[in-house]
Formats: structure tokens, C-alpha cells, sequence
């Protein structure tokens, strides 16, 4: 049998929770069972462009998203150059309803709309505009998608609609992780110095996009309050973003500069996470699932996340600790400090067991994703 030929539509292939995932599908999946190509939205090229490439998976610009009918002209034109294609799937929420509108018109058998966050809270208060746009999608994922996965109740519900367990295409198919990187031993000195930080310094560590539901202001709020009990305690924030800046400028107006490391974009991060890490803050506003806070689990290191962050994510859960945004920076940071001090209650090699044993184990999901595309 022939390789299934998939076509992934994403914004960018820039590092973050999607793309990450899709390339831990690329380097596990043997080429005889899947080929890959992805058509990115945004100009300009991603962190992972190259690494796709060399594993032959074609990156395809399609950056008229804005105007329709020029977006219908040239995504047709991909799939007829580049395909033919066994199955479309789109991980550009409400926008992959045109997709799959599109794909269906080109006789792509297999149309996969993949919602990968919760928007609910962001659409609270939309525009007359924005309402019609997001029916419209919603009437086409209806109408033309073959599959819909999601890897959370909340997050199908947000982009499939409230009746969405009774209809059978809609799934919960949570995104492995790739542990292979979680099974090595990294040195704790030489990491931490790489940033100028001494091994008897508590780091807390975030990983994630500088978008808005991320939440970095409070994580500065947190940080400031906590380093105002415990003067060695370090921030190391790794990832890039729209709001990077603006982040890095509100650090040094609070005197941050010494005491908060911007790592930018990394493609080291179970190492970073398991030897430059002593605890994960993460009080994202909304997450699809929020695949980072499995990521520290893997590491073993104490999590403070938000209740915002669905409970599918707590794999291991005495590593866990939630809290709500309601509460004041203060609390958090007090919070902070005791985990900080508290002995862990597993051991980093119990923690991977139980991922290991878990649907976030990537050669687990990818069994399941490979059915999927043969069944849908």
C-alpha cells in the first residue's frame, strides 16, 4: 500500500504547541506510512522550515487568507499542483471551515478540522461581523469536514458547537508529546550557566508563544512578588512572539533586567525544562489543552497553572497545583515559593513512567492519528 498523503493548513510553522506536535508526527511517522506537506498562512519563513524540508515534507505559502476569492485561487492551484492529497487538515480553527469547503470542491476524500484552544472567552463580546463569520465556518465544518478532533471537551465545543458529542465525526484526540528528549541526562551546572545563573538559584521557568492568552503580564506580577521574598529566585522565559517586546520592555520598567532571561526560540526545551527549571508557572488566560504543562510533567519539575488550563492536562497530578486568576499575583507568588521549598512528590523517573503509560505519548496518538486518516 501506498503512503497516505496528508496536507496540513497552519498559520505559520513557527515554534508553538500545533506545529510542535506536527513535527513530532513528522519525525516519528516512517515514510512508508504517511508523507506530509504543510501550506502556512503568514509571510516569511518559520523555525521549523528547514527541518521539514529535510525530511521531505514540502512547506507551501498560501498568504491571501485575507481575501477569499484570491485564497480560493490559490489554495485550488496547491492542491492540484502539489497533490493529489488522501486528507486536508486544517488547525486554523473557524477559518478551516473554508478550507474544507475548498478541499471538498477538489475531491480530497478525507477533511479534518482540528480545534486546538478554547475561544470562548475571546468571542464573548463580538461584532455583527465576526458573528456571521464564525456561523458561516461553523456551517461549513458541519457541511464538508469528514473528521473533527479536539483535545478537549472544551475546545470541541468551542469550534464544533454545543451538540458535538452526538455527532460521531467529532473527537477528543489529545496531542502527544515526544519523550525520547525527557529520557536523557542533562548537566544541572552547565545548563543554568549558559544563562549566568547559579546552581543554588531557584528558576522558574515558562515556555510558550508571547501572545495575549499566554498571560506574561500577570507571570511578570507573579515573579515580582515572589522575587521580592526570595531575592535569588531567576525567570527564564523561553519562546518569541508578536509580544516579546513589549514584554522585555515591561521587565525592565519593573527593574526586572538581572533577574528575567528572554531565551527567545528554542529548540532545546526538555532540556531546559528538566536541568534550568525548578518549577513551571503557566497562567494561561485559555488553552486548547496546554501541551507545555505536559512537557514540565515529563521533566518532573512542580507546575503552578491557571484553572484556566483544562484538567486533561494533568497527567501527573501531584506535580500540579492550580490556581485561580481571580486571586492576586500575591497569592501566587506565596504559592510559588512554598513549591519551591516543598520536597517533590515523585521522582522525575515516576513522572515519565507515567506519560509513557498516558494517550500523550506520541507514538501512542500517532497510532491513533494514522487510523484515523484511514478510517475518516
Amino acid at each position: 500500500m501506498r503512503p497516505r498523503r496528508i496536507l496540513h493548513v497552519v498559520d505559520e510553522m513557527a515554534r508553538g504547541g500545533i506545529t510542535t506536535w506536527l513535527m513530532a508526527v513528522l519525525r516519528k511517522s516512517a515514510p512508508e506510512d504517511m508523507q506530509m506537506d504543510f501550506v502556512v498562512h503568514l509571510p516569511g519563513r518559520g523555525s521549523y522550515d528547514d527541518e521539514a524540508s529535510a525530511m521531505a515534507a514540502r512547506v507551501i505559502p498560501c498568504t491571501s487568507y485575507r481575501n477569499s476569492r484570491l485564497y480560493a485561487r490559490d489554495f485550488n492551484r496547491i492542491l492540484t499542483e502539489f497533490g493529489p492529497y488522501d486528507a486536508v487538515h486544517s488547525h486554523c480553527h473557524f477559518f478551516s471551515g473554508f478550507v474544507l469547503f475548498l478541499a471538498k470542491r477538489q475531491g480530497v476524500p478525507a477533511r479534518i478540522a482540528h480545534s486546538h484552544s478554547d475561544t470562548s472567552a475571546a468571542r464573548s463580546r463580538p461584532g455583527i461581523g465576526r458573528r456571521v463569520y464564525w456561523r458561516v465556518m461553523r456551517t461549513f465544518m458541519n457541511r464538508y469536514a469528514t473528521l473533527g478532533l479536539a483535545p478537549t471537551a472544551r475546545a470541541a465545543q468551542d469550534l464544533f458547537g454545543t451538540a458535538w458529542r452526538w455527532d460521531p465525526r467529532w473527537r477528543i484526540f489529545p496531542c502527544g508529546i515526544d519523550l525520547e528528549p525527557f529520557e536523557r541526562s542533562y548537566d544541572k551546572t552547565e545548563v543554568r550557566s549558559e544563562f549566568g545563573i547559579p546552581d543554588s538559584y531557584p528558576v522558574v521557568g515558562h515556555v510558550g508563544r508571547f501572545t495575549a492568552p499566554k498571560n506574561h503580564t500577570f507571570i511578570l506580577d507573579v515573579f515580582s512578588a515572589a522575587v521580592a521574598m526570595e531575592s535569588r529566585l531567576r525567570l527564564l522565559l523561553i519562546g518569541d512572539g508578536p509580544l516579546w517586546e513589549a514584554v522585555k520592555r515591561e521587565a525592565l520598567r519593573r527593574g526586572l533586567q538581572d533577574s528575567v532571561i528572554f531565551a527567545g526560540s528554542r529548540q532545546d526545551t526538555a532540556r531546559l525544562l528538566s536541568a534550568g527549571m525548578d518549577l513551571f508557572l503557566f497562567p494561561s488566560l485559555s488553552e486548547g489543552l496546554g501541551l507545555a504543562l505536559v512537557e514540565a510533567q515529563a521533566a518532573g519539575i512542580p507546575c503552578l497553572a491557571s484553572d484556566a488550563v483544562p484538567e486533561e492536562a494533568d497527567v501527573v497530578r501531584p506535580l500540579v497545583r492550580r490556581l485561580s486568576l481571580s486571586l492576586p499575583a500575591t497569592v501566587w507568588a506565596r504559592e510559588l515559593i512554598e513549591a519551591l521549598r516543598r520536597p517533590s512528590p515523585v521522582t522525575p523517573e515516576e513522572a515519565l513512567n507515567m506519560l509513557a503509560g498516558s494517550r500523550f505519548n506520541i507514538l501512542n496518538t500517532l497510532e491513533e492519528l494514522l487510523r484515523l486518516y484511514s478510517e475518516s
